[in-house]
């Protein structure tokens, strides 16, 4: 379930200043202007719908994602078929991905633009030290002073408006595989993160899930809810669970029930951008063939304990080159994003 960062926020940072281009990394969401599409849209269909959210939580969809400009060159260029199909992805609110290039400018954009649209944005803060462990998406802050700082700049930026933030991907589960994040490192990663919970929980209105991994990563779920002890989950709304990877619905909920009931109640939400068709098992998690847009983002998940599916990876970006000639992580890919729009149900 690993992505690579690459020109991370090359996209964002020229829509923020009003240049064109296109969104380019592992994100791929750009700060645009907003569309009106609601949350509730149909996956299926494209269209507006009437799924409401929590009181106040209607997801902000930006018009300026690596689909939505792809789905207006497509009109652009007549191919109004692949266009409708791309615009069941391009009509759905995505995250906003935070790294280390103009993160709070970033947020305080977005949030704006979501603020004036009557919307939430949601953010994924993804700038820890030792960040994948030097893998796919290798990078983050050089150290535990520089992190601090970065989100500080995040919660600041975004003031009181209403946020949900995706805390750290991976970071947390990676302490406890043979990614070699152990002793003090692993104490030095907790203690940002408690950190992180704390500075973004100044703002009323900000919900902030610490990441959990998912399903097919195996963790006890005692040891994973001591390592979010240390982590902050107790001063955090929750937990997020299956970040960029395809397990269904019910499989995570199930796993997020257990990991709940360890945390004596802790709500959490679950990525379901690309999980339709579920996970193919093993270690096919880059770009595996047949996968679909999963649950549309909604806080109407008729779940306890579930507050919302969300489309925390934006559907169609790749996870990178696996071997098969892939693009590089977080490039858009106009024939799997089309694939993953055609078999939805």
């Amino acid at each position: 379930m690993r992505w690579a960062v690459g020109a991370l926020l090359a996209g964002v940072l020229a829509a923020v200043s009003g240049c064109s281009g296109s969104g380019g990394g592992k994100p791929g969401a750009t700060a645009g202007t907003g569309a009106t599409a609601s949350a509730g849209a149909s996956a299926g269909t494209g269209q507006a719908g009437g799924t409401a959210q929590l009181p106040g939580q209607t997801f902000y969809v930006s018009d300026q994602t690596n689909a939505a400009r792809q789905t207006a060159a497509l009109r652009g260029q007549g191919r109004t078929v692949e266009a409708d199909t791309l615009q069941r992805i391009a009509s759905q609110p995505s995250s906003q991905w935070l790294g280390e290039q103009g993160a709070k400018e970033i947020a305080e954009q977005v949030s704006r633009r979501a603020a004036e649209s009557g919307r939430t944005a949601v953010f994924v803060a993804y700038d820890i030290p030792h960040r994948d462990c030097g893998q796919y998406s290798a990078g983050g802050a050089s150290d535990a002073a520089a992190y601090r700082s970065w989100i500080t700049g995040v919660a600041q930026a975004l003031g009181d408006r209403k946020a949900w933030v995706v805390l750290e991907p991976d970071a947390v589960a990676h302490t406890l595989d043979t990614c070699g994040i152990k002793g003090d490192l692993a104490a030095e990663r907790y203690g940002l993160l408690a950190f992180a919970v704390q500075e973004l929980k100044k703002n009323p209105n900000a919900r902030v899930y610490l990441d959990a991994g998912n399903p097919g990563w195996a963790q006890d779920p005692e040891e994973l809810a001591a390592a979010l002890r240390k982590s902050g989950i107790a001063a955090a709304d929750g937990f997020a669970v299956n970040v960029a990877n395809f397990y269904d619905t019910e499989r995570n909920a199930a796993y997020g029930a257990r990991l709940s009931a360890a945390l004596g109640g802790k709500h959490f939400v679950v990525d379901t951008s690309r999980s339709g068709n579920g996970a193919m098992g093993g270690d096919s998690w880059c770009n595996p063939q047949g996968r679909a847009l999963g649950d549309r983002p909604t806080t109407e998940t008729g779940r306890p304990g579930v507050d919302a599916y969300l489309w925390i990876k934006n559907p169609g970006e790749s996870d990178g080159d696996c071997g098969r000639g892939e693009p590089r992580a977080g490039e858009f890919w106009l024939p799997y994003a089309l694939g993953l729009a055609q078999a939805a149900r």
